[in-house]
């Protein structure tokens, strides 16, 4: 570790050398099993070396792995025509690249140029990305030290809270009012994630996203929903607007279309792909449109029709969530659970929550259970809990029984 780069902030590298991972767990190179209650890095969603991927990782990289940009091939013409199969009507046109940063980068810079404006709107607890338009968009960390980001971005207030106790019209409006004070008239975009899960697990209240996309559409902006984490089946439905019944103009998605390989996807209507086509939109990538990880998608695609895995994250959902509440019974330092399917959060309140939180993820990695913890000022720590889809109740139940001791310390 002395030579590698320090890239984590103010946080640590595990301690641990991970070894190899099947399924659910990870392995060290001494030999201790880890459960893996993030999906690596909330994408694994089929669980770690699954057969189905091996397999077409295999097959794929002994014919055709990678190729000049401006090529084409089947797996990719294939992977473009199911994902927009998968989606509502307009949304039709499909851009594959890598990270979710590079997607959202692509769709930022799509937008400013269809629409001919700069400005770019997104929640005040969001993570975009580290690249520049999508880092200009992210404010949850990151952003002191490094000199001024891009003109034009603005931040929108976050409603939380419970739902049913929130007048989050009213908190629209005004964040709004002041975002109309701001802009010199050039709004462009405004880029959101249906649930916020580096922001601390945050989900709208239902009626949110469809009046977002109306002060979008009084404003003559596009309206971008990232669902790196929540698309593909994670929160019981295919994607997560579904719940909303909006539509985004643009949707990017990444990490779970990969299932842990570097795919991510830009979709959007027929009609603003070719009014990018037509100011000759530019996104020339070393690794747009690869066959090898396209083909890594369709087997994604494949396993989340045969297996059902949306039905099978919304019932493991339930049963995580209920095991939650049970441990909120014993744990008064359990102040809320929220979420929806297998992306859910256990915030931690009190005056020693962030000690508490801190101390309890490095407790239950001791135990075999990787957690990861959000600490933002004002809510003391939130456990990000993603568990891949493929996980069993027991391994959900095996989980429970490690974070009940250690939050008992």
């Amino acid at each position: 570790m002395d030579h590698l780069v320090r890239y984590l902030g103010p946080g640590a590298f595990s301690p641990d050398l991970i070894d190899r991972a099947a399924g659910s767990f990870l392995f060290t190179e001494d030999g201790r099993r880890i459960l893996d209650f993030t999906s690596g890095q909330m994408s694994a969603i089929l669980g770690h070396s699954h057969p189905d991927i091996v397999a077409t990782v295999r097959r794929q990289i002994g014919t055709l792995d990678h190729l000049f940009s401006g090529m084409l091939s089947r797996p990719v013409v294939e992977l473009a025509r199911r994902l927009a199969e998968s989606l509502p009507d307009p949304l039709s046109k499909v851009l594959l690249l890598t990270t979710g940063a590079e997607s959202n980068e692509a769709a930022i810079r799509m937008a400013k140029l269809v629409t001919g404006k700069h400005e770019i709107v997104s929640f005040a607890r969001s993570w975009h990305g580290m690249t520049q338009a999508a880092l200009g968009a992210t404010y949850s960390a990151g952003r002191k030290g490094y000199g001024p980001a891009a003109p034009g971005n603005f931040a929108l207030p976050v409603p939380v809270g419970k739902a049913d106790s929130l007048d989050w019209q009213r908190q629209l409006d005004l964040g709004f009012e002041l975002i109309d004070a701001q802009s010199v008239g050039s709004l462009a975009a405004c880029i959101v994630e249906p649930i916020l899960s580096s922001g601390g697990v945050l989900e709208p209240p239902v009626g949110y996203l469809a009046a977002l996309q109306q002060k979008c559409r009084e404003r003559e902006m596009l309206l971008i929903l990232d669902e790196a984490q929540t698309g593909l089946c994670r929160t019981g439905d295919w994607y997560a607007f579904e719940r909303d019944g909006v539509v985004p103009d643009i949707l990017t998605l990444s990490k779970t279309l990969g299932a842990g390989l570097p795919l991510a996807a830009v979709i959007t209507t027929a009609e603003i792909e070719a009014a990018a086509h037509d100011r000759d939109f530019l996104f020339f990538t070393t690794h747009v449109s690869d066959p090898l990880v396209a083909a890594v998608g369709n087997t994604v695609l494949d396993v989340l029709t045969r297996e059902r895995l949306d039905e099978q994250a919304a019932k493991l959902g339930t049963f995580l969530r209920q095991g939650l509440e049970a441990l909120a019974d014993r744990h008064p330092a359990i102040t809320d659970i929220r979420g929806r399917g297998l992306l859910l959060g256990v915030e931690l309140g009190g005056p020693e929550a962030d000690q508490l939180g801190a101390a309890t993820t490095r407790r239950c990695l001791e135990l075999g259970l990787h957690m990861n913890i959000v600490q933002l000022p004002g809510m003391g720590g939130v456990f990000r809990i993603a568990p891949p889809l493929t996980a069993t109740e027991e391994e959900l139940s095996l989980g429970l029984e490690i974070l009940d001791r250690a939050l008992a310390g």
